[in-house]
């Protein structure tokens, strides 16, 4: 009898792992960006990235104080290299071809930001980027100091003193021009 459910337990496995690489290997799984993601996909993914996060991102403070100086420098940082994926204070209605087109899309920050997040977990997802996402890896681009001043100010976002929060909400993301052709 334990025989039997041992080999019933192999044969489960076999079957699955079976179906999978057919679903897998004859296109039935869409690849594309714009297709809508699948239950089972959303949940390995987002699992993965909350054990990751909790895990591996740095769990001391953030070394960059807190200074109008050092927000507007996350400012500037943000409206160079994030903006053009996660938008301008104006949130979705900033959203570029760009986060439009990706899959998953990229959160619109000045709509559903990262506030509430530990200062480490946004710090590790600058640094090392999101799998299955758009997400880069800064780490090559950006050191750490500056990806903490981006960390600072995605934290206190919501929140900005009168200097920091007027230059936040002065930047307007480039429209493209017309293709002359």
């Amino acid at each position: 009898m334990f025989r039997g459910f041992v080999l019933g337990i192999i044969c489960t496995i076999v079957i699955g792992v079976g179906v999978g690489y057919y679903l897998l290997s004859s296109g039935l799984m869409p690849a594309n960006a714009d297709a809508k993601p699948g239950p089972i996909e959303t949940f390995i993914a987002g699992t993965s990235l909350q054990a990751t996060v909790e895990k591996d991102a740095p769990k001391e403070p953030n070394p960059v104080q807190l200074t109008d100086e050092n927000l507007v420098n996350g400012i500037k940082l943000y409206e160079t290299n994030c903006a053009i994926c996660h938008g301008t204070a104006e949130g979705e209605a900033s959203a570029s071809p760009i986060a439009k087109g990706e899959y998953p899309s990229p959160p619109q920050l000045a709509s559903e930001g990262v506030e509430d997040d530990p200062e480490g977990w946004t710090f590790w997802k600058v640094k090392h980027g999101i799998r299955w996402s758009g997400m880069p890896a800064w780490k090559d681009a950006l050191s750490d100091q500056q990806i903490w001043s981006l960390a600072l100010f995605l934290k206190h976002m919501d929140k900005l003193p009168p200097g920091p929060e007027a230059t936040w909400r002065s930047f307007k993301m480039p429209t493209a021009s017309p293709n002359p052709q």
